[in-house]
């Protein structure tokens, strides 16, 4: 299907709170990090459901149930509801689900979260290769999984046993930086058998098809940290998306970024729910004005002037760089325009 490029981030003149009725929010580097509530999230996130915003939160994390996913953000603040959780683990069982039949057995790796959503599928996890298996499946397992698990997938999966994987997200982030994730734990398991996993997390369309059966969202803003899974996954599901800048990404990565990676709107953190949008204005040519600053592409570099709030900056930045970029993502030095912002 053809779709035009975006070349900027787009304004809005009323609150995002208000021009979309259900918020799609990942969690890890939105929501908490490490377990703990992000600046402005749990205050912003009531009044957006104070507002007539519905909520969900939607995670590749594939670790925890839905329950101790409720559990854990009404004890930061935020209440909750298992119901308005939708996690990898989920969509990964309804995928495996289409393909086997009721009943059969599927060997685990990863955390709890896997187990009950197989179960709430009719399907049997199991714990060893030996258990004959009829599928793999792979999710998220927290720092303590040990090693022999994923001999037991390839052990299994070289006998012809199909392998699914819950995500790829090759980090996670953490309260002390950024850890691996599940991707990286998947890449041990096709090195080892050579095999390739059916994947059902974002930003694949299983993830995205499981959000809007349980939300049933007519329309959704996704809100994200990462390019790679929430903001291409809201691509490929054709719905608008918000970038806080409360995770993994920087504004280097979000200027570099190719056009299934560049969002709707660009925020700091949650309270970017609750507001406008500023407009962008101007062209490459005269340069893209946010704000009180201009950005316009320079010989092999972007170029940044004027002043006023950095978030402002790096929105024109944006308009410049995935003009200049087109189709293949933006390639010029940002650095010395970045620094000016303070990134």
């Amino acid at each position: 299907m053809s779709r035009s490029v975006r070349t900027r981030p787009d304004g809005s003149g009323r609150g995002l709170n208000e021009a979309y009725d259900t918020a799609l929010l990942d969690l890890d580097g939105v929501v908490y990090a490490g377990g703990n509530a992000i600046a402005h999230a749990v205050d912003s996130l009531a009044e957006a459901r104070d507002g007539g915003m519905r909520l969900a939160y939607v995670t590749n994390n594939a670790l925890r149930t839905p329950d101790a996913v409720a559990a854990h953000l009404t004890e930061l603040g935020i209440p909750t509801g298992a119901e308005d959780v939708i996690t990898s683990a989920q969509a990964v069982a309804r995928l495996i689900a289409e393909q086997l039949p009721s009943g059969a057995r599927v060997l685990v790796i990863g955390g709890e979260g896997l187990r009950v959503a197989l179960r709430e599928r009719g399907l049997e996890p199991v714990e060893s290769a030996e258990d004959d298996p009829a599928a793999v499946v792979q999710g998220f397992g927290g720092p303590e999984l040990p090693w022999g698990r994923f001999a037991e997938a390839c052990y299994a999966i070289a006998r012809g046993v199909p392998w699914y994987a819950s995500n790829t997200d090759l980090t996670i982030p953490g309260a002390r930086g950024i850890a691996p994730g599940n991707g990286a734990a998947v890449e041990v398991v096709r090195i080892a058998t050579g095999a390739e996993p059916q994947v059902a997390g974002k930003p694949l369309p299983p993830m995205h098809r499981e959000t809007i059966l349980r939300t049933g969202a007519r329309r959704p803003l996704v809100v994200g940290d990462r390019l790679d899974t929430d903001i291409e996954g809201a691509f490929n599901g054709e719905v608008d998306s918000l970038l806080v800048l409360t995770g993994v990404t920087d504004g280097a990565q979000l200027l570099a970024a190719p056009p299934q990676h560049r969002p709707t709107y660009v925020d700091a953190d949650l309270r970017g729910l609750l507001t406008g949008q500023p407009e962008i204005t101007g062209d490459a040519e005269a340069g893209f004005r946010c704000g009180g600053w201009t950005a316009m592409a320079a010989g092999e570099r972007l170029e940044l002037d004027g002043e006023g709030a950095a978030l402002d900056g790096l929105r024109a930045l944006c308009a410049a760089a995935w003009t200049a970029g087109g189709e293949r993502g933006c390639e010029l030095d940002s650095g010395k325009a970045l620094a000016r912002l303070g990134w």
